[in-house]
């Protein structure tokens, strides 16, 4: 069953009852290790005789690299969305598509109805942006769409959410449209 959220509220931005935020485990110790590494590879520049070599500055760029970088992963890229029913992660995703296929994306959208029947293909980029976020299991999905107004993509549609068969449906359109 589709449920809907004000037009002003983004996929990003919006709350739904069967999803949460949460952080990763795995993702949290590759940032770990990524800084102590950064860290060993810098203090090893202190061990060295000749601290003016390439070998000693390779060392200083590639410590402070993965430090920066593992601080980075460790506060923005830690945290992962999940879908609650089946514990599934659930991945954000932007798909492009012409402003001719506006009036059937607004129906697929507002309907919940996504057919795979019509030959509607993604752009690398375009005037009507579908922002959706999917489970890995196929069991949800959050759609949006947006309309390129002069400088900004303004939203469209409310944020319509589709479980189980209606999420499979969504899927189902966006590989097809990808080909």
């Amino acid at each position: 069953m589709a449920t809907t959220q004000t037009i002003d509220a983004t996929i990003f931005a919006s709350t739904h009852p069967d999803i949460a935020k949460r952080t990763s485990v795995s993702g949290v110790l590759i940032s770990s290790i990524m800084l102590l590494i950064g860290i060993l590879a810098f203090a090893s520049i202190f061990e060295l005789d000749d601290k003016s070599s390439t070998a000693s500055m390779a060392l200083m760029v590639l410590g402070a690299g993965l430090f920066l970088m593992g601080i980075f992963r460790l506060f923005w890229k830690s945290k992962e969305v999940i879908y609650l029913p089946t514990k599934s992660v659930a991945k954000e995703h932007s798909v492009f598509f012409d402003l001719k296929h506006v009036d059937t994306l607004m129906n697929f959208v507002n309907s919940g109805s996504f057919s795979t029947d019509l030959k509607i293909k993604s752009e690398a980029s375009g005037n009507i942006r579908m922002d959706v976020m999917l489970s890995a299991d196929k069991k949800f999905a959050a759609v949006q769409l947006f309309q390129f107004v002069p400088y900004t993509y303004q939203p469209i549609t409310p944020v319509q959410y589709f479980t189980n068969e209606e999420a499979s449906a969504v899927v189902a359109f966006l590989s097809k449209s990808k080909m």
